[in-house]
Formats: structure tokens, C-alpha cells, sequence
């Protein structure tokens, strides 16, 4: 493993680092949405809000944007609801501390941005690390969320990387991050695709812009030190919100299998995999995220507190469990 660790550690210091696009080409850039600045809890957070009605909450995961919701956005917004997404601290256009991301320290963050967009409660959606976020938030505080989706959660008995190990070493860790460049983030972003041909360079450009600034590899660092990813461990009986558990069958970076555990332990829930998606599944297949994801608050959340699996969930392009 150390050999390999090395190995890729030459190969990152052998590459010349691309230069990103631009801030005026970041995501919202060219669509419908204006990113804003807030202040909170001593951060700058970069966020979208709009539309009205229910505010279904988007948080992404390790290494991501708001762009990581790109497609999905838009069509909750035409459905009625009020969208609120953004770059959670560390990452995206967002403040990049040394410090500052343990897991009560991100739902703390989320409950402050509710707050300060005056929203008593929300539907929270989490995909990834940004799952695990999510369910930190209903735990801490129940009564702000008032229902979850989780994609490819990270948090529950899952084992993390051997690259994230690595990048907490003394001496090594420092190095690889300080070598960032945008092969490794194109590599990284295609292994979260069930087939990789569906990453655009124009995807590609939008990952590696916040990767390329100065302050990234410490924050990311900071990350690794400090958040658990497996967080969820023995505490998600305490989750009374009505749940979505949403997979992609091909998901490498985090099982199906613990999905359906992490559903198993959850008060009420139903779940969902979705065929040829890896575990960015809301990018690679979003139509058909979007589908679940708006059947679920159209007609999952009225029927709380009945059990969302024995209504009618089963459907022919997706299983359930629980």
C-alpha cells in the first residue's frame, strides 16, 4: 500500500497542474440560478435559494459542489418547491478554514443556514459525506427536518479509502494535496460513474476549479482529520423523519448493501436503487433520481407516519426494502 501511495505521489508531482476556469464560469453560471454570499457561523457559504413552498435543502458530498445537483435543481423548483443548495465549508466557491468540520460543526452550519433563510423546517437531501451531514442535522435537530433523502450516504459502516489514510500521514499527506491536479480529480469523478464515458470535460472543469485554489488541500486536510465517516454508527435509531434511501446498483465508493442496513435501522424509510448509476448516481442518472425524488415529496411526506415501503413504492426501475 505505502509503494502504491508513492508511486501516485510521483505521478502527481510529474503533472502540470491545468489552469480552472474562471469564477464567472462556475456553476450557477448560465443558468436560471444566482449564487449568493452569506455569512455564517464565521464562514462565507455560496448558496442558491429560490422558488417558494416546501425548501427541500441540497448538501453535496466530499470533494463536490453545488454543481453536483446541476440536474436536479430545476425540476424540483417547476414542481413547486423552494430549492436551497450550496458549497458547504471546504469546498466549492465557500470559505476553506484549517479547521472547522467535525460532523456536529457541519449540521451546526446546516441548522445556521436554515436560520438565517428563515425556514422553520425543510426536506434535507444529502448525497455522500453530505448524507452523513444530512442525518447529523435530523439527529441534532428533529424538528428542522422534515424529511430526508439519503443518496449514497456516506456514515454507516462504511470503510473509508486508502487514499484518504494517506493523505492524513505527516510528511506525505502535505505533499500528495499539495499536487493537486486536474487528471486526479477526472479519475476520481469517472469512479463515481457506473460508466465513466458520461463524464463531460466541462464536469471535469467545474470539480478541479475549487481543487486549484490555494487554500483546498488544507481544508480537505482538515476534512480528513477531523470528520468521521462513520459517524451513523449505533445512532440512527434516534432519525424519526421519514426517509428516501437512494443507491446506485453500481456504486463502488459505498455498497448497496449499507444502504439497505442503513434503511433497515430507520424508523421510516424506504429503499431504492437505481439500475446503471454509480454512487454519483443523482449526476449519471438524474432523470430517474428526479422521478423518485418527486414522488417521494409529493406523495411520501403526506402519508407520515405510515411505513414509505408499503406504499406502493416498488416500481419496475427501482427495489425496496424495509
Amino acid at each position: 500500500m505505502r509503494r502504491l501511495s508513492i508511486g501516485l505521489l510521483v505521478t502527481l508531482a510529474a503533472a502540470c497542474r491545468a489552469a480552472p476556469i474562471p469564477d464567472s464560469q462556475r456553476f450557477p453560471a448560465g443558468t436560471q440560478f444566482t449564487a449568493r454570499l452569506l455569512r455564517i457561523e464565521g464562514t462565507r457559504i455560496r448558496y442558491i435559494d429560490a422558488g417558494q413552498g416546501l425548501a427541500v435543502v441540497f448538501i453535496h458530498g466530499l470533494g463536490a459542489s453545488m454543481y453536483t445537483w446541476r440536474n436536479n435543481l430545476a425540476p424540483v423548483l417547476a414542481a413547486g418547491f423552494r430549492v436551497v443548495a450550496f458549497d458547504n465549508r471546504g469546498f466549492g466557491s465557500s470559505d476553506k478554514p484549517a479547521h472547522g468540520y467535525t460532523n456536529a460543526d457541519y449540521a451546526r452550519l446546516a441548522v445556521a443556514l436554515l436560520d438565517s433563510l428563515h425556514l422553520p423546517d425543510a426536506v434535507v437531501v444529502g448525497h455522500s459525506m453530505g448524507g452523513e451531514i444530512a442525518a447529523e442535522v435530523a439527529i441534532a435537530a428533529p424538528k428542522r427536518v422534515r424529511a430526508l433523502v439519503l443518496l449514497g450516504a456516506a456514515g454507516f459502516g462504511t470503510r473509508e479509502p486508502a487514499l484518504f489514510r494517506v493523505a492524513r500521514w505527516p510528511i506525505v499527506g502535505p505533499v500528495m494535496l499539495a499536487f493537486r491536479n486536474r487528471s486526479l480529480v477526472e479519475r476520481l469523478l469517472k469512479s463515481t460513474y457506473a460508466d465513466p464515458r458520461k463524464v463531460r470535460e466541462a464536469d471535469v472543469d467545474q470539480y478541479y476549479a475549487p481543487v486549484a485554489e490555494p487554500d483546498y488541500g488544507r481544508a480537505l486536510r482538515g476534512v480528513l482529520r477531523e470528520f468521521r465517516f462513520d459517524g451513523l454508527r449505533g445512532r440512527t435509531g434516534a432519525i424519526q423523519a421519514p426517509t428516501l434511501v437512494l443507491w446506485g446498483e453500481e456504486d463502488r465508493w459505498v455498497p448497496p448493501a449499507v444502504g439497505r442496513a442503513l434503511a433497515a435501522e430507520l424508523a421510516r424509510s424506504a429503499f431504492l436503487t437505481v439500475a446503471h448509476a454509480g454512487h454519483s448516481v443523482q449526476e449519471e442518472v438524474p432523470d430517474e433520481v428526479n422521478r423518485l425524488l418527486l414522488k417521494f415529496l409529493n406523495n411520501g411526506l403526506p402519508r407520515v407516519p405510515e411505513n414509505l415501503a408499503g406504499q406502493g413504492w416498488r416500481t419496475g426501475a427501482a427495489t425496496a426494502a424495509h
